[in-house]
């Protein structure tokens, strides 16, 4: 059975509006103006959306600009909004007009008409009511930053925490275990197991401390400017009152941007927030791919860890099992740097008073926190926790060339060298060779080729006055 309609007016004229839609005349324009991807925006842009219009009508009531009946009936919708309840309702494509004003108008009336119905018989107006001193100019960036930090604090954070947490625990467990070094694929001097996943755990914590300062970056907000930067139709205590709700609600901290005239013109916290986690992107791409490398095999790799087997690997060929957790984060970390393409090009499309790819960023920017916060919990879950070192890279220190660094403090750079070149054609150690070509003793030997000693800082060489 067909779906009946509603006809609803704008400033264009009458609309037909599904009958059972929540949304009303601008809605449904921009519903039928852009049919582009079928992309709609996500569950913590609407959150943001619903936690903004709320507080925005608490404060105004609080100033004196909404009667408390309306203003309980709009907070209760956007609570509603917030929780997911009318998600359905928000059936705009992400690629719309550049503002997000579509979106905007879209939570205007969506929380509206459902305060409306919730007053019985009362009407409640998606602009002078539910936008009261706002703009979409400066709600939808807003709600980026808002979104964005909601999506750090509850997804991202946790996650790096959690994945350095499994690393730091690796690196204790392996710190015994010496190994053979890698640079440029090839062997080099001695380390310790427990230092490359030392180093790991670095990353993520540097990634940690780099995310903070895209937090402080996206915690100051656009909202007071309203259409240009200059606050018209907005009370000089707005919007300090609506950040103090906000984060009442959610935790989250955020304070009026000291100059209006950057923060809706430009997004370019927004760019920064991007770069970072561009960066962080590039950062888990290295330790998955070592971690993938490190556990290639298991006969003919290098497989000096052994991964967990979560999966069958091959349709055709039995018994293998591939990297696949470390390999599904490799594809996110390619789709967050992706993203951030996207995200730096719609942050040059400020024009004047405003930019006009906030849709876009907004769509990037909140796929790669989700993204990146999913597929970190599951390779500290899935990959890490369960990780066993193999004898493979200790059995193999004493075959390795570089060792040969060790000799260079006792007979010189050249003719260690020489020493590694001739081990490497004759199959021998750089300990048998040495021992036939040098006229050091076992025991310069033993302090020349002692493999643990080389993953320490020191000079080493021949006691002074050796």
């Amino acid at each position: 059975m067909a779906k009946g309609y509603r006809v609803e007016k704008d400033s264009l004229g009458e609309v037909r509006v599904p009958e059972d839609a929540l949304y009303g005349a601008q809605t449904q324009r921009a519903f039928e103006n852009f049919p582009i991807s079928g992309q709609r925006f996500g569950r913590r842009f609407i959150q943001a959306l619903g936690v903004i219009k709320g507080a925005a009508a608490q404060t105004n009531k609080e100033l004196g600009h909404l009667s408390g009946r309306v203003t309980g009936a709009i907070v209760r919708a956007s609570r509603e909004v917030a929780e997911g309840e009318w998600d359905d309702q928000f059936v705009l494509d992400v690629y719309q007009t550049g503002s997000g004003t579509s979106t905007n108008m879209n939570a205007n009336e969506v929380i509206a008409h459902r305060a409306s119905q919730l007053l019985k018989g009362g009407k409640v107006h998606p602009n002078d009511h539910v936008n009261f001193a706002q703009s979409s100019n400066d709600v939808i960036p807003t709600a980026i930053h808002l979104a964005a930090l909601l999506g750090i604090q509850e997804g991202l954070v946790p996650a790096l925490a959690e994945l350095r947490a499994a690393l730091m625990e690796k690196s204790e467990v392996y710190w015994d275990i010496i190994k053979t070094g890698r640079t440029h694929l090839q062997d080099a001097t001695p380390i310790r197991l427990g230092q490359e996943f030392l180093g790991y755990a670095g990353q993520v914590e540097r990634a940690e401390r780099r995310l903070q300062h895209a937090q402080a970056e996206l915690a100051e907000v656009a909202l007071g400017g309203t259409a240009v930067g200059t606050g018209i139709g907005m009370h000089p205590e707005f919007v300090s009152r609506v950040c103090d709700r906000i984060a009442a609600l959610t935790g989250i901290t955020l304070h009026e941007s000291d100059n209006h005239f950057q923060a809706q013109s430009t997004m370019d916290a927004s760019v920064e927030a991007s770069g970072v986690l561009n960066t962080i992107a590039v950062s888990l791409l290295k330790i998955a791919n070592d971690i993938r490398w490190l556990g290639s095999g298991p006969r003919a790799g290098i497989f000096e860890l052994l991964l967990p087997e979560v999966q069958p690997g091959s349709s055709i060929m039995p018994g293998k099992v591939n990297p696949v957790i470390p390999e599904a984060l490799i594809q996110v970390c390619g789709q967050v740097m992706g993203n951030h393409v996207a995200v730096t090009v719609g942050g040059q499309w400020g024009f004047f008073e405003l930019n006009t790819m906030m849709p876009l960023i907004a769509h990037n920017l909140l796929q790669s926190i989700d993204l990146l916060a999913a597929a970190t919990a599951n390779f500290s879950r899935q990959c890490i926790r369960d990780l066993t070192a193999t004898d493979r890279g200790p059995a193999l220190v004493k075959q390795g060339l570089a060792i040969c660094t060790g000799l260079q403090p006792y007979i010189g750079y050249d003719a260690a060298a020489a020493i590694a070149k001739e081990a490497y054609a004759s199959g021998s150690t750089i300990r048998e060779v040495a021992r036939e070509r040098t006229e050091l003793s076992e025991e310069e030997l033993d302090r020349a080729l002692d493999p643990e000693a080389m993953t320490k800082p020191g000079l080493g060489g021949p006691p002074a006055g050796g």
